[in-house]
């Protein structure tokens, strides 16, 4: 099917935002929405509702930014590049956008919306700058875009919208999984912080066999195959993620032997984002190395799921916290971690927590399937609709 295109400065207004002086205060936490690309960055759906802050009348007089009509489609030009949205009331926005009013008549606000969202690699590739890439007004009038008809436009939206709710829909199930975890824990063993059934509390290094920290320098042994180098990105809320690992093929040395896991390890983020825990899995017995970011408790007398979802807690991240904001550097030392306090509920209840918790994975895991499925028919059908295949 052939359709015809337009550029997008002939079938929109394109509008670029402004920020008042900060250190106004009467430009700031008026009546007037006011957004950032940092409020897209992880909106659930198209619409943009809220904004984290606003502005006053005398600061949107005060620069150059102007209030979008409620239905505007807005693309975030830097910082990153492709991030898209459509406000549902009128706002208005910072330089980090080129926002899109469309010319009712001719373009449909939704069929733009997901046209941009299946275009982020294209619109990268147009940033320029040397600090940081951007895309300029004059850009992004010149983008191409097709036109079907208004009818088909909307029919082709509709399409997408379904699928897209149906992923949404999902990926809500899984957020609702993830807080699930904790909510049993809770029930369990009550609020760490107040501990209101008086479990016992031990510092850590009476449950801690080996403690070390991960390898240094050993960029030089990446390698698409070998064993898994887990970093901090690889500790997800108590868990181990395997979606973004990668390998090495490590010397025979003492150090490679000093920081290969075992099953059972906890694992704790020492630097940087502090706190984040993994225990690691059966399937990566001798079968993975640590970086330097990372410690290593191999614990006895306690389950290490049970340490590991206490520690990625209320009870852990309080910890944290304090020994974040102490330091000059934020940054763990064995002495820290040898020093946190663990609340030790009898071994039998906490086998008990790890056989809930190992059914509600059971389903995170089925879900992340579904949804990965998903993930790739509504990349597929987006490439049909734009390509006049629906």
């Amino acid at each position: 099917m052939s359709w015809s295109t337009a550029a997008l400065g002939e079938v929109c207004d394109v509008v670029s935002g402004a920020t008042p002086r900060t250190s106004e205060k009467r430009f700031w936490d008026g009546g007037v929405l006011w957004t950032t690309p940092k409020d897209i960055s992880d909106i659930d759906g198209p619409y943009l509702t809220q904004t984290t802050r606003t502005i006053t009348e005398e600061g949107l007089k005060s620069c150059a930014a102007t209030i979008l009509p409620p239905n505007s489609v807005l693309l975030s030009s830097r910082a990153p590049i492709g991030l898209v949205a459509i406000n549902s009331v009128p706002m208005a926005t910072n330089q980090g956008y080129k926002s899109l009013v469309p010319n009712a008549k001719r373009i449909d606000s939704k069929f733009l919306f997901y046209w941009l969202r299946s275009k982020t690699h294209y619109l990268q590739s147009l940033g320029n700058g040397a600090t940081f890439k951007e895309i300029s007004k004059a850009v992004v009038e010149r983008i191409e875009v097709p036109l079907p008809t208004l009818d088909e436009q909307r029919r082709l939206a509709a399409i997408l919208d379904k699928a897209d709710a149906l992923r949404r829909k999902r990926k809500r199930a899984l957020d609702l999984l993830d807080g699930l975890t904790q909510s049993i824990f809770l029930e369990m063993f009550g609020d760490p912080l107040a501990n209101p059934m008086r479990w016992p509390e031990k510092p850590l290094s009476d449950y801690e066999s080996f403690l070390t920290s991960g390898s240094r320098g050993w960029a030089k042994y990446y390698s698409l195959s070998g064993r898994a180098f887990i970093r901090i990105q690889n500790l997800r809320g108590g868990a181990l993620s395997t979606e973004d690992l990668i390998y090495v093929d490590p010397p025979d040395d003492a150090e490679a032997r000093r920081t290969k896991v075992q099953a059972g390890d906890v694992l704790i983020s020492i630097t940087a984002d502090l706190g984040r825990t993994a225990v690691v899995p059966k399937s990566l017995d001798g079968r993975a190395h640590i970086n330097q970011h990372i410690a290593l408790v191999r614990p006895k007398g306690i389950d290490p799921t049970y340490l590991s979802m206490f520690l990625a807690g209320r009870g852990g991240q309080k910890q944290f916290e304090a020994l974040n904001r102490h330091g000059v550097k934020a940054g763990l030392n064995f002495d820290n971690i040898r020093s946190l306090s663990i609340l030790v509920p009898p071994v039998q209840l906490q086998r008990d927590y790890v056989v809930k918790k190992r059914v509600a994975d059971d389903v995170r895991v089925k879900l992340r399937s579904e949804i990965a499925v998903l993930d790739n028919f509504f990349g597929s059908l987006q490439h049909r609709a734009f390509a006049g295949q629906l």
